[in-house]
């Protein structure tokens, strides 16, 4: 019994997979005929009615559940002509589902489902009666246009009784199903659905996990907890301050001796080079006044001029910030002016050439101006970051204190009077100082406050000597030192024609009535400064490369002291070199050292009488051309 019910139930099974699609619809069909087709469901056996018929004469919402079905016994012909094609449709319509377009999976759902209405109707009526009728029918329309084929449908043995229609009706259910069944409709909306869960976005924190009260925590030392091995806390240590060394200190107050940094101060060798300079110093040149060469006998003595191993020397430690060259005629002695403080004494005519080296200490911070005193060659006065101007007598071996100011931070300074006796210095915050030599003490006499940021550099006028010119950030002032007598001073004449920071600004050395300004636009400027009034005229621009980066000092174009209309400016051009401008733009001459000048030479000097031009670089070595 149980084998038979299987193979009746393996039976439907493989009948019920012939869904049910589309009707192909036949307009010559003017009656409707059913045809009794038995089937067996779950043991028991019911006649199903596969009914045709055409959609074309009625709509879809007019299908409504039929009233009776048809009895078994009756006549099957005569029951359908009394029966009207309405109650047919609408019967077909109560017991399939009205999607069309569903899916595999739908169909076969649908089909299960009305597997089963089946086997409840024909357990029903086989209570009433020996058997029952069941009306099975599809509203669908057929997707396939052929034609009729008058062959079996294979596996159809138990429907030999249909129609060629009916036969191949059910073979285009039965492809139809096999098309859908291929296509894995369900599987693919499985895996649909299982990449639509793993999508799910992220949580936009991350949760801490709580910590346990219990939970035991990484090991510690006692001594960094400061616990005593027994658990009782240590007592606090009373904090100290801390006293944070200053890598600058100033040095102390009052005047300092001459000691050497690289030499033995008892040596018979460093008291003999100090009254070398002590003896130079007396007999200085007069200053007469001469007119200034032609360039073309200007340029023969400045081809003359050679670099050699023997004028190639590290005088200083840390890069050159300054430099001043004595005016002896017998001598040539170089003072060099460093970052770290350190200024150095060079006598080129001392051979071997270390023997004529000489470090000192008088500054801790960047010495940033060098002046040999005009009325006093004997005496080398030197400014500093770390607010002190000191003089050095060689003539007795001792830097003296001249001004000090430790609030403030000097740049630059000049002589106003021509005995060097009063001085004008300018600060880095702006303000200027008036310093006179002969009143005892290091203060100055007055301190002025200027409309400029910053003070980069100050100059004297040669002639006027009332005037003097300094180099702010942006803009150069001239002032009336006449003025200096009050308290905030107003300058003469402003120049705004510069774009970026200035570096400097001097006036030509014998008359004065020339102006050159160097700035970081790379450019030099020469104005006309013959006439000081309102306004002074530019006269000439110079393109050059001015921009020395962060580890070079920056450039300053200075005059040669012998030809006034002539300026010296270093280069970053190679082969390193140092070059020569005239007043009018054109170039006159470069100094080119091959090996023996193999950095830049950002601070040049050039000798008031003899032509020896001096370099330092940012290594604290100086190159000295020569004839």
């Amino acid at each position: 019994m149980s084998g038979s019910r299987a193979e009746a139930e393996e039976k439907v099974g493989s009948r019920q997979r012939l869904q049910v699609n589309e009707y192909k619809e036949n307009q010559n069909i003017a009656y409707v005929s059913l045809r009794p087709v038995q089937t067996t469901v779950l043991g028991k056996t019911a006649k199903v009615y596969l009914v045709p018929f055409s959609l074309s004469s009625y709509k879809p919402d007019q299908l409504k559940r039929s009233k009776s079905l048809l009895d078994k016994n009756s006549n099957n012909e005569v029951a359908c002509k009394k029966c009207k094609k309405a109650e047919i449709k609408k019967t077909c319509r109560r017991i399939l589902t009205p999607k069309m377009e569903a899916t595999s999976s739908k169909a076969e759902s649908t089909l299960q489902k009305s597997s089963l209405d089946v086997h409840a109707e024909s357990n029903k009526w086989q209570y009433k009666s020996t058997s029952d009728t069941v009306i099975l029918s599809a509203d669908t329309e057929s997707s396939q246009d052929g034609d009729s084929d008058e062959g079996t449908t294979p596996g159809m043995d138990d429907f030999s009784g249909l129609s060629p229609y009916e036969k191949k009706r059910l073979k285009n259910i039965s492809e139809n199903a096999n098309f859908f069944a291929s296509l894995q409709l369900s599987e693919s909306a499985a895996r649909l659905r299982e990449m639509i869960k793993k999508r799910q976005p992220p949580e936009s924190k991350r949760k801490k996990p709580k910590k346990k009260e219990n939970e035991t925590g990484c090991r510690r030392s006692m001594r960094l907890l400061k616990v005593d091995p027994s658990g009782v806390s240590l007592p606090a240590t009373p904090t100290q301050p801390i006293v944070v060394a200053d890598e600058n200190p100033l040095l102390p107050p009052g005047p300092l001796e001459m000691t050497s940094e690289n030499r033995d101060d008892n040596s018979e060798l460093f008291k003999g080079f100090l009254q070398t300079w002590a003896e130079v110093s007396k007999t200085r040149s007069k200053n007469t006044e001469k007119e200034l060469s032609s360039i073309k006998s200007y340029k023969a003595n400045l081809n003359g001029m050679i670099i050699s191993e023997d004028t190639v020397y590290k005088v200083t430690k840390g890069p050159i910030f300054s430099m001043a060259l004595h005016p002896s005629e017998i001598r040539t002695l170089v003072a060099a002016g460093a970052r770290s403080g350190q200024v150095g004494l060079w006598d080129l005519t001392h051979q071997p050439k270390e023997d004529g080296v000489y470090i000192f200490q008088p500054h801790s911070q960047p010495v940033s101006c060098l002046y040999f005193s005009p009325a006093n060659p004997a005496h080398l006065l030197s400014l500093s970051y770390d607010g002190t101007l000191r003089c050095g007598d060689f003539s007795r071996a001792v830097f003296e204190e001249v001004y000090r100011d430790e609030r403030s931070s000097f740049s630059s300074f000049d002589f106003l009077a021509e005995d060097a006796s009063t001085l004008i210095v300018g600060h880095w915050d702006g303000s200027m100082s008036l310093v006179d030599r002969r009143t005892p003490g290091t203060s100055c006499e007055k301190l002025i406050n200027s409309s400029l940021s910053k003070i980069r550099t100050v100059h004297v006028h040669p002639v006027h000597r009332q005037y003097f010119i300094t180099a702010g950030l942006r803009d150069i002032h001239i002032y009336d030192a006449r003025c200096l007598n009050r308290s905030r001073i107003k300058p003469l004449i402003s120049l705004t024609e510069h774009t970026k920071s200035i570096a400097s600004a001097y006036f030509s050395p014998l008359t004065g009535n020339r102006v050159v300004t160097t700035c970081a636009d790379c450019k030099l400027r020469i104005f006309d400064s013959s006439c000081i009034s309102s306004k002074i005229p530019l006269l000439t621009t110079i393109r050059h490369n001015t921009i020395t980066g962060r580890w070079l000092t920056r450039f300053q174009a200075v005059w040669d002291p012998k030809q006034e209309d002539c300026i010296i400016v270093g280069s970053m051009a190679q082969p390193r070199r140092v070059e020569i401008f005239h007043e009018r733009g054109k170039w006159v001459h470069s100094f080119l050292g091959g090996e023996c000048l193999a950095s830049v030479c950002s601070i040049n000097a050039m000798h008031p009488t003899r032509y020896i031009l001096a370099g330092g670089n940012s290594s604290g070595r100086i190159h000295v051309f020569m004839n």
